[in-house]
């Protein structure tokens, strides 16, 4: 069943983890704690950048993307719409 977006996440590649609105860090999908919801496109990548920024990443090795996702109101979690995967098993 297709679940609507509410926003976009910034994803860590081949990991379950969510940029954090509220700490900067990536924390996994099912925390309670996580705010991964930004309310548009352009919101998430300014995130994406500062976090790339502060973490001294290059351009080619931030292992980021962003993402629709949705948020679960009853497993109170969110959910990636179109996560992506890496290309290792």
């Amino acid at each position: 069943m297709p679940r609507p977006p509410a926003g976009y996440a910034v994803q860590m590649l081949d990991t379950d983890r969510l940029l954090d609105q509220q700490s900067g860090d990536f924390l996994p999908v099912r925390s309670t704690a996580l705010q991964a919801l930004f309310e548009s496109f352009d919101a998430a990548y300014a995130a994406a950048k500062a976090w790339v920024e502060t973490h001294d990443t290059g351009p080619d090795q931030h292992r980021l993307a962003i993402v629709p996702a949705g948020y679960d109101s009853i497993l109170e979690r969110h959910i990636l719409i179109y996560g992506v995967l890496g290309g290792q098993p």
